[in-house]
Protein backbone atom coordinates (compact mmCIF):
# COMPACT_ATOMS: atom_id res chain seq x y z
CA UNK A 1 0.00 0.00 0.00
CA UNK A 2 1.13 3.51 -1.08
CA UNK A 3 -0.79 6.55 -0.41
CA UNK A 4 0.33 9.75 0.34
CA UNK A 5 -0.75 11.48 3.83
CA UNK A 6 -3.76 13.07 4.77
CA UNK A 7 -1.78 15.98 6.85
CA UNK A 8 0.94 16.66 4.18
CA UNK A 9 1.00 18.88 1.42
CA UNK A 10 1.56 17.09 -2.09
CA UNK A 11 5.12 17.60 -3.63
CA UNK A 12 5.46 19.90 -6.21
CA UNK A 13 5.35 18.19 -9.70
CA UNK A 14 8.30 17.44 -10.83
CA UNK A 15 10.74 18.27 -8.55
CA UNK A 16 12.92 15.86 -6.20
CA UNK A 17 14.54 15.76 -2.80
CA UNK A 18 18.06 16.86 -2.65
CA UNK A 19 18.95 13.69 -1.16
CA UNK A 20 17.34 11.01 1.34
CA UNK A 21 18.13 10.13 4.65
CA UNK A 22 16.80 7.12 6.32
CA UNK A 23 16.86 7.52 10.38
CA UNK A 24 16.21 4.89 12.71
CA UNK A 25 15.31 5.55 16.00
CA UNK A 26 12.72 4.76 19.11
CA UNK A 27 9.24 4.39 19.27
CA UNK A 28 9.44 5.92 22.69
CA UNK A 29 11.06 9.96 23.43
CA UNK A 30 13.26 8.19 26.33
CA UNK A 31 13.81 10.00 29.44
CA UNK A 32 16.74 12.80 28.11
CA UNK A 33 15.36 15.85 26.63
CA UNK A 34 18.29 15.81 24.80
CA UNK A 35 16.85 12.81 22.75
CA UNK A 36 13.32 14.84 21.38
CA UNK A 37 16.01 17.64 20.95
CA UNK A 38 18.16 16.01 18.71
CA UNK A 39 15.00 14.07 16.77
CA UNK A 40 13.24 17.25 16.12
CA UNK A 41 16.95 18.86 14.92
CA UNK A 42 17.52 16.19 12.40
CA UNK A 43 14.44 16.55 11.12
CA UNK A 44 14.31 20.35 10.89
CA UNK A 45 17.96 20.46 8.99
CA UNK A 46 16.23 17.26 6.54
CA UNK A 47 13.46 19.83 5.55
CA UNK A 48 15.21 22.96 5.36
CA UNK A 49 17.81 21.01 3.05
CA UNK A 50 15.47 20.22 0.49
CA UNK A 51 15.84 17.02 1.74
CA UNK A 52 13.48 13.53 2.21
CA UNK A 53 13.16 11.63 5.40
CA UNK A 54 12.59 7.89 5.06
CA UNK A 55 12.01 5.92 8.52
CA UNK A 56 9.83 3.59 10.34
CA UNK A 57 6.40 5.02 9.53
CA UNK A 58 5.24 5.59 13.03
CA UNK A 59 4.16 8.42 14.93
CA UNK A 60 4.91 8.05 18.77
CA UNK A 61 7.93 8.73 20.13
CA UNK A 62 10.82 10.39 18.58
CA UNK A 63 10.05 8.60 15.57
CA UNK A 64 6.76 10.57 15.37
CA UNK A 65 9.33 13.95 16.10
CA UNK A 66 11.57 13.30 13.24
CA UNK A 67 8.66 12.93 11.04
CA UNK A 68 6.87 16.40 12.51
CA UNK A 69 9.98 18.39 12.24
CA UNK A 70 11.03 17.38 8.75
CA UNK A 71 7.19 18.07 7.81
CA UNK A 72 7.19 21.32 9.25
CA UNK A 73 10.77 22.69 7.80
CA UNK A 74 8.92 21.61 4.33
CA UNK A 75 10.67 18.24 3.43
CA UNK A 76 9.21 15.32 2.37
CA UNK A 77 8.45 11.93 4.45
CA UNK A 78 8.30 8.57 3.43
CA UNK A 79 7.23 5.94 6.22
CA UNK A 80 7.27 1.99 5.93
CA UNK A 81 5.29 0.50 8.55
CA UNK A 82 4.51 -3.33 8.55
CA UNK A 83 0.96 -4.31 9.08
CA UNK A 84 1.16 -5.81 12.37
CA UNK A 85 2.78 -2.54 13.98
CA UNK A 86 -0.13 -0.33 11.97
CA UNK A 87 -2.05 0.21 15.57
CA UNK A 88 1.11 -0.74 18.06
CA UNK A 89 2.71 2.23 16.57
CA UNK A 90 0.47 4.28 15.18
CA UNK A 91 0.96 4.76 12.13
CA UNK A 92 1.60 8.53 10.69
CA UNK A 93 -0.41 9.31 8.05
CA UNK A 94 0.61 12.84 7.48
CA UNK A 95 3.81 10.75 6.04
CA UNK A 96 4.03 12.05 2.43
CA UNK A 97 4.01 8.61 1.29
CA UNK A 98 3.07 6.17 3.64
CA UNK A 99 4.02 2.22 2.57
CA UNK A 100 2.43 -0.54 4.73
CA UNK A 101 3.90 -3.63 3.78
CA UNK A 102 3.47 -7.54 5.03
CA UNK A 103 6.66 -7.91 6.82
CA UNK A 104 9.57 -6.52 9.01
CA UNK A 105 12.00 -8.26 6.22
CA UNK A 106 9.93 -5.94 3.10
CA UNK A 107 10.07 -2.94 5.63
CA UNK A 108 14.24 -2.70 5.82
CA UNK A 109 14.47 -3.45 2.27
CA UNK A 110 11.78 -0.40 1.03
CA UNK A 111 13.60 2.05 3.65
CA UNK A 112 16.98 1.03 2.27
CA UNK A 113 15.95 1.23 -1.35
CA UNK A 114 14.52 4.77 -0.59
CA UNK A 115 17.93 5.84 1.36
CA UNK A 116 20.72 7.72 -0.17
CA UNK A 117 22.47 7.75 3.79
CA UNK A 118 21.31 5.74 6.40
CA UNK A 119 21.71 7.30 10.80
CA UNK A 120 20.68 6.09 14.25
CA UNK A 121 19.14 7.91 17.19
CA UNK A 122 19.08 6.94 20.32
CA UNK A 123 16.55 3.87 20.63
CA UNK A 124 15.82 0.10 21.43
CA UNK A 125 16.53 -3.31 19.94
CA UNK A 126 14.78 -2.34 16.71
CA UNK A 127 16.78 0.54 16.18
CA UNK A 128 20.21 -1.20 17.33
CA UNK A 129 19.37 -3.74 14.61
CA UNK A 130 18.18 -1.63 11.65
CA UNK A 131 21.41 -0.16 12.04
CA UNK A 132 23.76 -3.44 12.08
CA UNK A 133 21.98 -4.29 9.91
CA UNK A 134 22.44 -1.71 7.27
CA UNK A 135 26.18 -1.42 8.81
CA UNK A 136 26.99 -5.58 7.59
CA UNK A 137 25.24 -5.04 4.24
CA UNK A 138 27.87 -2.03 3.99
CA UNK A 139 30.51 -4.40 4.64
CA UNK A 140 29.20 -7.24 2.67
CA UNK A 141 29.26 -4.87 0.04
CA UNK A 142 25.69 -5.28 -0.38
CA UNK A 143 25.55 -1.45 -0.67
CA UNK A 144 27.74 1.44 -0.47
CA UNK A 145 25.67 3.65 1.43
CA UNK A 146 27.07 5.94 4.04
CA UNK A 147 25.44 4.79 8.39
CA UNK A 148 26.38 7.27 10.84
CA UNK A 149 25.73 7.15 14.94
CA UNK A 150 24.43 9.91 16.57
CA UNK A 151 25.70 9.70 19.77
CA UNK A 152 23.04 11.93 21.84
CA UNK A 153 24.27 12.97 25.13
CA UNK A 154 26.67 9.65 25.21
CA UNK A 155 23.63 7.27 24.89
CA UNK A 156 25.84 5.31 22.47
CA UNK A 157 29.16 5.45 24.69
CA UNK A 158 28.91 1.92 26.12
CA UNK A 159 27.75 0.74 22.78
CA UNK A 160 30.84 2.29 20.82
CA UNK A 161 33.26 0.96 24.29
CA UNK A 162 31.74 -2.63 23.39
CA UNK A 163 32.67 -2.47 19.93
CA UNK A 164 36.78 -0.75 20.79
CA UNK A 165 36.62 -4.28 22.87
CA UNK A 166 35.30 -6.31 19.77
CA UNK A 167 38.14 -4.59 17.48
CA UNK A 168 40.87 -5.33 20.47
CA UNK A 169 39.40 -8.92 21.14
CA UNK A 170 40.15 -9.13 16.76
CA UNK A 171 36.36 -10.20 16.47
CA UNK A 172 36.07 -7.05 14.20
CA UNK A 173 38.81 -5.00 12.33
CA UNK A 174 39.60 -1.30 12.21
CA UNK A 175 38.31 -1.07 8.51
CA UNK A 176 34.78 -1.93 9.58
CA UNK A 177 34.60 0.48 12.37
CA UNK A 178 35.43 2.62 9.60
CA UNK A 179 32.33 2.04 7.84
CA UNK A 180 29.91 3.80 10.43
CA UNK A 181 30.58 7.50 10.79
CA UNK A 182 30.10 9.06 14.86
CA UNK A 183 28.98 11.83 15.83
CA UNK A 184 27.65 14.26 18.76
CA UNK A 185 26.25 16.93 16.54
CA UNK A 186 23.29 16.18 14.30
CA UNK A 187 23.80 19.13 11.14
CA UNK A 188 27.66 17.94 11.16
CA UNK A 189 27.23 14.43 11.12
CA UNK A 190 23.99 15.08 8.12
CA UNK A 191 25.91 16.96 6.30
CA UNK A 192 29.19 14.78 6.13
CA UNK A 193 26.90 11.47 5.07
CA UNK A 194 24.69 13.49 2.61
CA UNK A 195 28.21 14.59 1.28
CA UNK A 196 29.43 11.28 1.31
CA UNK A 197 26.73 9.96 -0.82
CA UNK A 198 27.48 12.08 -3.30
CA UNK A 199 24.25 14.34 -3.01
CA UNK A 200 24.51 18.33 -2.41
CA UNK A 201 22.24 19.26 0.35
CA UNK A 202 20.37 22.60 -0.17
CA UNK A 203 21.81 25.96 1.48
CA UNK A 204 20.08 27.31 3.87
CA UNK A 205 19.88 31.54 3.53
CA UNK A 206 21.86 31.46 6.48
CA UNK A 207 24.86 29.58 5.48
CA UNK A 208 25.30 31.16 2.01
Amino acid sequence: MNRPGAGASAPTPGTAPAFSVCVYCGSRTGTNPAFVRAADTVGCWIGEHGGQLVYGGGRNGLMGRVADATLAAGGRVVGVIPKALVEREWANDRCTELHVVDTMHERKRLMAEHADAFVALPGGIGTLEEMFEVWTWRQLGYHDKPVGLLNVDGYYDGLLSFLATSVQQQFMGDWQMGLIRTATDAPTLLRELVQAAGMAPAARLDEI
